[in-house]
């Protein structure tokens, strides 16, 4: 070997790659940008103590180009106005039955700033039950058993559609102004309790329900979380199809910024614990306002979320919804 040779090309390798290695640094001031803003979790990477993040702590970036944070603000107290609606499959199985205290023992513990609303899926779209109330008491005492019938088996996805298309305000996700931040606005949640198969589009990687939800999901600012529910009927006793429904399930959670809760392919003994760490993770969501940078066209943009401080990680959509340039 001809070390002479050798040894500056070796030099040249460490200088590319240290150099690619390098920060990835804010945006050029001069590049067009819009203001956007989503709802971010914090949670915890171990423990239950949550740490404290500031604006200064929060980094924002859309590819290796980094956003510029505007503002940071905890969803509490007079800014913690939260519109919570929990959609049950009317194609679950009676033994949601004795589940259904967590469910109301949950709805009772919301602070009066939760508005919630109630619904059963059926047949690919949604039987409204309460509509966004602030007397939890009237939700909790709303809440049955499901039908547990084969005939109400549909889509889960097209009745989280359906949800959202009849939201009674434009959510936070819309609702940005060029050159003006909005008060901090209502949060939009959803909390899904359903097998999440889906009998219409069947089975796979990509499934076109499943992509339409979250899509509209992410282009209205809401969060979608998600707890395991046995059904009824074939599907429901066919572990390939458990599997993906369980699947779906966490991956409209995770694109939206939620959480999909399960464990094996049998309802939980308890919906408490699940209920428990949705608390907590509510408890800890803040507005995050940034610029970013749009495309001519209005559409959905993926950000990736990152703090350096330690045993904290953000959580949010994978995609947010910008205006385009004219």
């Amino acid at each position: 070997m001809n070390l002479k040779k050798f040894v500056p090309v070796a030099i040249l390798a460490f200088v590319v790659l240290g150099l690619g290695a390098g920060p990835v640094l804010p945006r050029d001031p001069s590049t067009t940008t819009v203001p956007a803003q989503m709802i971010v979790t914090v949670e915890t990477t171990r423990g239950t103590e949550v740490p404290a993040v500031s604006r200064q702590d929060v980094l924002v970036f859309q590819g290796r180009e980094r956003d510029e944070v505007k503002d940071w603000i905890p969803t509490q107290g007079e800014n913690g106005r939260l519109e919570l609606f929990l959609l049950l499959d009317d194609a679950s199985q009676a033994s949601l039955a004795s589940r259904l205290d967590d469910l109301r023992q949950f709805i009772n513990s919301q602070p009066p700033t939760t508005a919630l609303g109630l619904g059963y899926m059926r047949n690919g779209v949604v039987d409204i039950v309460e509509r966004f109330t602030t007397d939890h008491a009237k939700v909790a005492n709303s809440l049955r058993l499901p039908l547990g019938n084969v005939g109400a088996m549909a889509d889960p996805y097209l009745s989280i559609v359906d949800v959202i298309k009849q939201w009674p305000t434009n959510p936070p996700g819309q609702q940005v102004l060029m050159n003006r931040w909005p008060d901090v606005p209502v949060r939009h949640e959803i909390l899904v309790v359903s097998d999440g198969i889906d009998r219409f589009g069947g089975t796979g990687v990509a499934n076109p329900y499943v992509d339409e939800a979250i899509v509209e999901a992410q282009r209205a600012g809401v969060i979608i979380y998600a707890i395991y529910a046995s059904g009824v009927g074939r599907y429901g006793r066919s572990l390939w199809r458990v599997n993906w429904g369980q699947n779906y399930l966490s991956e409209i959670a995770e694109e939206t910024g939620g959480e999909a809760f399960y464990l094996g392919y049998e309802t939980a003994v308890s919906f408490t614990p699940y209920l428990d760490d949705l608390n907590r993770r509510l408890s800890h969501q803040y507005l995050l306002a940034f610029f970013a940078k749009p495309d001519k066209k209005p559409g959905l943009q993926r950000v990736k979320l990152r703090t350096e401080v330690p045993n904290a990680e953000l959580v949010g959509a994978e995609k947010v919804y910008l205006p385009g340039i004219s």
